[in-house]
């Protein structure tokens, strides 16, 4: 039976609800104080477990900080692949006004210390034919696609946070590139969604291209298939993990063998209904 590891970051975030972001220069009072758990990598494998498929989480945290594996494991999360370690759990700082908009601060502490023996053993315990979900918040991501390629994983790889060193990635190793409008233009130089699309598919044959542009739905684009999917309309709070609930969602229909409209449908609804709360992974509904 196929399964899904995702490779990814762990973080605590502190989030602060204000009425404006906070300008150079100025100090604010934040109107709301909360501690959640989230990341783009444990927000997505709490996705995928959401939406009720089994996931398997490598990544470092803090050794003090054993109450997040014990969220995880409620959350049907194989924590085996985790490691202790001695450096901070990566953070977050956010900031999220009442429109709902937020803007973040990340330190990566632990989430960047993956290292090659770490990554080779975690990989051993994976096989041809399995899934691996990668995001961009943790080092050596470039070896972790070399030997998972090699395995014959099927890579999804979500280029974000963007930076210049995703450029020196090997993207035609991976099968399904899932990335918004800002990464879609950093990686083809293009403004406009089809003139994106037209570049990723042109230099990444084999990838398919998954471009996710908020209210405004997202494109699927491989070869010759081309799908329009409109955006759920919903009472947003918080656009915090929102495509990571989109792309965990995605995820788990492809290991249901969904239709392909069907799952990116299914994804764009369920992101649409976790911004109608405040957080990253506590906001992700679970399947009905």
């Amino acid at each position: 039976m196929m399964k899904v590891l995702n490779f990814g970051s762990i973080n605590k975030d502190f989030i602060y609800s204000v009425n404006d972001f906070v300008n150079p220069g100025e100090t604010i009072s934040s109107i709301k104080y909360n501690i959640k758990i989230g990341g783009k990598g444990l927000n997505q494998s709490v996705a995928i477990s959401k939406a009720g498929q089994k996931i398997y989480h490598a990544g470092i945290i803090n050794i003090d900080d054993t109450f997040i594996l014990d969220k995880l494991k409620k959350w049907n999360i194989n924590c085996e692949n985790i490691l202790l370690g001695d450096n901070p759990t990566g953070h977050a700082i956010i900031q999220v006004d009442k429109k709902g908009e937020n803007s973040i601060i990340i330190h990566g502490g632990a989430n960047d210390d993956i290292d090659i023996k770490f990554i080779e053993s975690v990989l051993s315990k994976f096989n041809s034919g399995d899934i691996l979900v990668l995001q961009n918040e943790i080092n050596n991501i470039k070896e972790i696609i070399k030997r998972a390629h090699h395995k014959k994983m099927k890579i999804v790889f979500n280029p974000a946070p963007f930076n210049k060193e995703i450029l020196s990635y090997d993207l035609n190793r991976i099968s399904t590139l899932i990335l918004n409008q800002t990464e879609g233009e950093a990686l083809s130089k293009e403004k406009k969604p089809d003139n994106i699309l037209k570049v990723l598919n042109s230099k990444f044959k084999n990838t398919e291209i998954i471009l996710t542009l908020g209210e405004k739905g997202s494109i699927y684009s491989f070869k010759d298939q081309l799908l329009k999917i409109e955006a759920h309309r919903a009472d947003t709070v918080d656009t915090t993990g929102a495509g990571d609930t989109f792309i965990g969602y995605y995820v788990a229909g492809l290991i249901s063998g969904m239709n392909k409209k069907e799952n990116l449908n299914r994804a764009s609804e369920a992101a649409a209904i976790a911004t109608t709360k405040i957080g990253g992974a506590e906001s992700i509904p679970k399947i009905n």
